[in-house]
């Protein structure tokens, strides 16, 4: 007695293939099986971590702490300070933003842009800020950066 529609009687490349493909199959849909799921929590360490030199970070809020803060972003590396007029000099306000760009220690890492403004006729009005005052700035943050550095070397 013959069958009908006999299976085809498959060698050759195109078993090899066919083979091949069943086996991928199996190893991918067994990389999908059980066991433990990551933990989307963030542990406590990473919840400190800055996505900046922390240097930078720690000198930059050390130098214009004398201002009042309105924005401080550690992983984005903003600093920005609110107007701030000295006691000294009330005709006149200062407000700075401070960016850091990288996570190593290097001079070009950090960006200091300053506004000013000064009071005529009791309203504030934009002034002009001297190069040399935002340089002085940055040196002051980078000096106060590799201090850090080395203090926590020395320990």
């Amino acid at each position: 007695m013959t069958r009908a529609n006999p299976a085809p009687n498959r060698t050759g490349p195109a078993r090899t293939i066919g083979t091949v493909l069943l086996g991928g199959a199996l190893m991918l849909l067994a990389a999908c099986g059980g066991g433990d799921r990551p933990r989307t929590e963030l542990q406590a360490a990473q919840l400190n971590t800055i996505g900046v030199n922390a240097y930078l970070w720690r000198a930059a809020l050390d130098t214009v702490s004398f201002a009042p803060l309105l924005q401080a972003d550690s992983s984005g590396g903003v600093i920005v300070t609110d107007w701030y007029t000295n006691p000294t000099n009330p005709g006149e306000r200062v407000k700075l933003t401070i960016t850091i760009l990288d996570q190593d220690l290097r001079a070009d890492a950090l960006r200091v842009a300053a506004s000013r403004q000064v009071s005529e006729t009791g309203n504030w009005v934009g002034a002009p800020v001297q190069a040399a005052t935002v340089q002085k700035l940055e040196d002051i943050i980078l000096t106060k950066a590799r201090d850090l550095r080395r203090q926590a070397l020395a320990s």
